[in-house]
């Protein structure tokens, strides 16, 4: 089969499309032929050597979309979808024509999802869901502050947020795409201010966030956790520009505030799972729609893929492997 891989860490130069053994299914694998997978920002930082776990040569991908083709007579035919923190850092992952993956992770794809649809969904919707539902435990009424509400991570976010019935505003350098669902949801989008917190006590009156999702972290750290009511909950999912932080922890505890760390890599294809069938029922009934898609390429055009959303391309890369 085809399949991009890296042999060795570096620029996307080292990303090359070359012919390797499909892989082959036995008791507890299965092997699924991709139809569609899309390209994250944590692609493009494995290729770069930011992820420890990562030994080349790999095939990278973690969001896939496609049909079974050697499984369990259940699943034969099946057409699914998945991603997980393992595939594409630990073991070959979805930039590729087919994918071992274990039967215990196989789920079927909602009926209303085009397979581009569905790959795009992945990492976006796991991380958000993984942020508002399992960590900070948004409830109906409660106010979120979404930084960097423009991305794909902040779309999901929106939606899911939507649905719990909680009170949405949007927080970005610049302004969200014409198809962000941001523009829909959020009761109030603050644009390039220099002061959050300032910005988002005129638009709630004084009253602050419940909860802070921050989509960006590194220099909005301390503007996110200043941003929080008494008793609020900040969650970091990206440490972009600036690993290391400071804060007034004195500040910190007389509000009462509590901070989340949340980081999709560490569940597999298989535990990862579980989100998908949460996920489902919500888009079977329109109430959730996937990331908007910028473009669709195919294997050969994999590298520019990469420079695009390296480059903060707005909407989905989406990978035809087998077009």
């Amino acid at each position: 089969m085809r399949a991009a891989r890296f042999d060795a860490f570096g620029g996307f130069d080292n990303l090359k499309v070359v012919e390797v053994d499909r892989p082959r299914a036995d008791a507890k694998t299965a092997v699924v032929r991709v139809e569609a997978s899309s390209i994250n920002p944590s692609d493009v930082k494995n290729i770069g050597g930011a992820m420890r776990q990562t030994r080349p040569p790999r095939i990278p991908g973690r969001d896939y979309a496609g049909v079974v083709v050697e499984a369990p007579p259940e699943w034969l035919g099946a057409e699914v979808w998945g991603t997980g923190g393992d595939v594409g850092f630990t073991r070959d992952g979805t930039h590729a024509q087919y994918l071992a993956a274990p039967v215990a992770s196989l789920r079927r794809k909602p009926a209303t999802l085009s397979f581009d649809q569905a790959a795009s969904v992945g990492v976006n919707f796991l991380a958000a869901w993984g942020g508002l539902v399992e960590a900070a435990k948004l409830k109906a009424g409660e106010t979120l502050l979404l930084i960097g509400s423009g991305g794909g991570v902040g779309g999901a976010a929106s939606q899911i947020a939507k649905q719990i019935g909680a009170r949405v505003i949007g927080a970005d350098r610049r302004e969200p795409g014409p198809d962000a669902p941001i523009r829909q949801i959020a009761e109030h989008s603050i644009i390039g201010a220099s002061d959050l917190p300032e910005a988002l006590a005129e638009v709630t009156g004084g009253a602050l966030a419940d909860v802070v999702f921050d989509l960006v972290g590194g220099a909005m750290f301390r503007p996110a956790l200043a941003c929080l009511t008494p008793g609020g909950r900040l969650v970091e999912i990206s440490a972009g520009g600036q690993r290391e932080v400071s804060f007034d922890l004195a500040d910190f505890y007389h509000n009462e505030s509590r901070l989340f760390g949340v980081d999709t890599l560490k569940h597999d294809l298989t535990a990862s799972a579980k989100t998908p069938d949460l996920l489902a029922p919500g888009f079977e009934a329109g109430a959730y729609r996937a990331s908007p898609i910028a473009a669709t390429i195919p294997l050969d055009q994999i590298r520019d893929g990469y420079r695009r959303v390296a480059e903060g391309a707005r909407g989905r890369i989406v990978l035809k492997p087998n077009a």
